[in-house]
């Protein structure tokens, strides 16, 4: 056991050998904030109250109240969830560590910080520290009713809480507070990307790393939020037109209900069958003094102004992110029929918003006819069906912010595209993708670059094959070198140590890093693809082009 005092209190936790080097001094379940209940809950996370004594730090906080997508059922976590995870190699270490302040992903459904999942073994040991947190969920991060009450963005509000603790507490941890890396995938890396564009979050870290999700994709950003969560509230029986009613009628609401029902807005939404993200970010209105976390399109705000000054950014994605919109969550065979029997069915909401039909339905056929030429979607073109989904989720909008980010020249950017295939590859697994789906593929899915980072302790339950062999702990070691020279120099390759030299992106050379078993330099990754993207956007929504 080992005793930390922070601004708060006193903290108790642990101390762990670390089985690939050194010792974990860890420090898990901190309050952050205080517990959004009764009156507090969809407002801004408000500050803790100090304790007395010593608190007991060796065990995880509740994770946050969600709706499993997958699994499509509740799991039962807590509105009482605000809680932050630290795990450091050295307590006082002479000079002080590099941070790297990690956001996990869900959707903004669901998800933990827990280091079940996300173990700090293979990170910690390159002399880092590593932060994880909890933060709301689903109706309860994102209700937005446009009033002072409700404005919302509240789940971000509480992510902005996590790394303003970090500012205040993690030297006391042996961390540096100006050297922070903030890094996340999927709605983490969405997240990430978020921060570098919001007046919150401005000088809260130094450097970031967005994976597999970026602010100006489709599912990133609130479509119709009010509207979905006036309809909630008609749907969970309250009939009032007043804002302020409604407001206190979802907070006299038990957690279950308002998770568990689930509304949709319109009518494609309710019927195409592909995964949507009910509750996420909007663009706040201004009440009196109050913080705003987004105050424009993140699109506009990206264009307009760019990302925060001084900020180096290491971004990407992986090779088939396309799987997670064929994993559980989703009926494939329905999927296929949509998009055979409409043709708007392959248009992305970035452009079906702003499209008329007509131009939706032409847009669909030049989708089709570039991915599966003169052929119906089925089974046995199930990888360009994917492929598709990929590229339009997360691909194109990862080199648009890249491109962008080039282009104003006021940052240092990284870009890469990830190709690691081994038994550590299990998300088509755990996103409950069946066996009928591509069974013959080695596949990077959506999320597969995470067991290269993290130890996650049910890994060999997931796939018993699992060895951690020397080719796997090569990739491993490769992985978290690249992540960690990154946080500690705003260089992933500082030197040729990993035999390698990955150089910035330019709009010039467009040079990216393939990591895969081995790290190969390039330029212009899956560049006839994303051509095509790029003029389909010129053409109709000249916004989301280069």
């Amino acid at each position: 056991m080992v005793q930390v005092r922070i601004s708060d209190g006193v903290l108790e936790g642990d101390v762990i050998n670390n089985e690939y080097g050194g010792q974990i001094y860890s420090f898990k379940g901190i309050p952050y904030a205080q517990p959004p209940l009764g009156d507090l809950r969809f407002k801004a996370p408000q500050p803790v109250k100090p304790w007395n004594g010593v608190r007991d730090a060796k065990k995880l906080g509740n994770e946050c109240y969600q709706f499993n997508i997958f699994a499509q059922k509740v799991n039962q976590g807590s509105e009482d969830c605000l809680y932050i995870n630290v795990f450091s190699p050295n307590l006082k270490p002479t000079k002080p560590l590099p941070v790297m302040v990690w956001i996990h992903g869900g959707g903004f459904t669901g998800g933990t910080g827990s280091d079940e999942l996300y173990g700090p073994n293979y990170l910690v040991r390159h002399d880092v520290i590593l932060v994880t947190f909890h933060y709301r969920l689903e109706i309860l991060g994102f209700l937005c009713l446009d009033t002072e009450d409700v404005p919302g963005n509240a789940g971000m509000k509480d992510q902005v809480a996590a790394l303003r603790w970090v500012q205040k507490n993690i030297s006391n941890f042996g961390g540096d507070p100006n050297n922070v890396t903030i890094f996340g995938e999927s709605a983490g890396g969405g997240s990430v990307s978020l921060h570098l564009l919001s007046p919150m979050s401005k000088g809260l870290f130094k450097r970031a790393i967005p994976q597999s999700g970026l602010a100006i994709a489709h599912w990133a950003t609130g479509f119709m939020v009010k509207e979905r969560s006036l309809l909630l509230a008609k749907e969970l029986g309250c009939n009032a037109k007043d804002e302020k009613e409604i407001y206190e009628f979802f907070k006299a609401q038990p957690v279950e209900a308002l998770v568990k029902k689930h509304v949709t807005v319109t009518y494609a939404e309710t019927n195409k069958e592909i995964i949507t993200v009910p509750f996420s970010i909007v663009v706040e209105k201004q009440f009196g003094n109050n913080e705003r976390f987004m105050v424009a399109e993140p699109i506009e705000v990206l264009r307009n102004y760019g990302i925060h000054e001084g900020v180096d950014v290491m971004e990407g994605y992986n090779e088939d992110e396309g799987v997670l919109f064929l994993s559980a969550g989703t009926d494939v065979h329905k999927m296929i029929t949509q998009a055979n029997k409409y043709a708007e069915f392959l248009v992305p909401k970035t452009m079906s918003i702003h499209c008329s039909l007509i131009d939706q339905i032409e847009i669909g056929k030049l989708i089709k006819q570039y991915y599966f030429k003169d052929e119906d979607v089925s089974l046995d073109n199930l990888y360009e069906l994917q492929k598709y989904l990929g590229t339009e989720a997360f691909k194109y909008p990862t080199i648009l912010f890249q491109k962008i980010c080039a282009k104003n020249r006021k940052n240092k950017v990284y870009l890469y595209a990830f190709t690691c295939k081994s038994e550590l590859n299990v998300f088509r697994h755990i996103l409950g993708v069946e066996d009928f789906v591509l069974p013959d593929k080695t596949l990077v899915s959506h999320a597969d670059e995470l067991p290269y980072m993290f130890s996650i302790k049910s890994l060999t339950e997931i796939n018993p094959k699992i060895e951690m062999n020397a080719r796997v702990m090569k990739m491993i070691d490769q992985v978290t070198k690249l992540w960690t020279n990154f946080a500690k120099y705003g260089n992933p390759t500082p030197d040729e140590s990993l035999g390698v030299i990955w150089k910035p992106y330019s709009l010039e050379g467009q040079d990216f890093l393939d990591i895969g078993e081995n790290l190969v330099a390039g330029t212009s990754p899956d560049k006839d693809e994303l051509e095509f993207w790029e003029r389909l956007y010129k053409k109709y929504v000249p916004k989301y082009s280069q």
